[in-house]
């Protein structure tokens, strides 16, 4: 969990604070105290909403936990208990002799040693696995995301538009894409160890409409500035991997493309988290502001109030 959390860049605190789990647990979680963990109904529920905030489904997170769990179990188990048992004498007449074993050993070793060359040899002359389940090609919608999810190997590396993604112990991979309005093309690429690469084009089409000003909608803005804050964020050259709070909850994490688009609103407070800050572009309040950040690195909690004065 602790992996799936650097990779979002977020710290203890963000998790705790968008999931309302107590930072205890999560502490408990990530360096597998599990005996402190309340029952199994409060920490499935835990997982759950971790789940949500990381962007992968629910069952990983669990079926990830009850297998390390289980490991910590038996290791307890075994070094915590000797057996006296007296076990009956077991007398066969198949006798190993010392050549019988060194003989069994090396059949082992070389047949090892084929297999292990068998299957080095595949990999690295095979492209990689990439199965893309969603979105299909030509794929409409009339949002502003789009879902891309899929299957590639084990210990592959997965880039949607050259900008990295998680690969769960599965293969699993799934990204949230915030798109433009029109055609946006998606190129999802599979690295392997050995850098042998396999690529797949997607083609979707959004159907959404820009909110026109038109007398009644600046009307709707003004208003809606002046009972709270509005920011619209939107990107420049390349894609980038955002997460934004509204009043303390976190309600997106995701790579947006090239072109696209996201307004948000709130009563207090808007927080912004970027994996680039030069290349995202910010509109506070109906006022066009720039980048983000004259920096093209990361960058942390950048927070908008009704003070915040350009």
């Amino acid at each position: 969990m602790k992996l799936l959390r650097n990779n979002r860049r977020l710290g203890l605190n963000d998790v705790s604070r968008a999931t309302k789990i107590p930072y205890r647990y999560l502490e408990y979680l990530e360096d597998g105290n599990y005996d402190k963990l309340p029952a199994d109904v409060y920490v499935k529920g835990f997982l759950k909403n971790c789940a949500e905030i990381f962007g992968v489904e629910e069952y990983i997170l669990i079926r990830l936990f009850e297998k390390e769990r289980g490991i910590r179990k038996n290791l307890k188990k075994r070094n915590g208990e000797i057996e006296d048992e007296v076990r009956p004498l077991n007398i066969s007449s198949f006798v190993v002799t010392p050549k019988l074993m060194a003989i069994t050993s090396i059949s082992i070793l070389i047949l090892a040693g084929i297999l292990y060359l068998y299957f080095e040899f595949g990999s690295f002359s095979n492209n990689p696995r990439l199965v893309i389940l969603s979105p299909e090609n030509n794929y409409s919608t009339n949002g502003n995301s789009v879902v891309v999810e899929g299957i590639t190997e084990v210990d592959g590396k997965i880039f949607i538009n050259d900008q990295p993604v998680l690969v769960d112990a599965d293969g699993k991979f799934r990204e949230n894409l915030t798109i433009q309005s029109g055609t946006s093309n998606i190129e999802v690429k599979a690295i392997n160890k050995f850098e042998k690469e396999t690529r797949e084009d997607i083609v979707v089409q959004s159907t959404s409409q820009e909110i026109l000003n038109s007398k009644n909608g600046e009307i709707k803005e003004i208003n809606s500035i002046a009972e709270g804050i509005k920011i619209e964020l939107r990107t420049d050259s390349n894609p980038v991997w955002l997460s934004v709070e509204t009043d303390g909850n976190l309600v997106f994490s995701g790579t947006m493309l090239t072109g696209a688009v996201q307004s948000f609103e709130a009563k207090e407070k808007i927080v912004v988290n970027s994996g680039n800050g030069k290349a995202t572009l910010v509109k506070f309040n109906g006022k066009e502001i720039g980048s983000l950040s004259q920096d093209s690195g990361a960058v942390r909690g950048v927070v908008f109030t009704k003070d915040t004065k350009f």
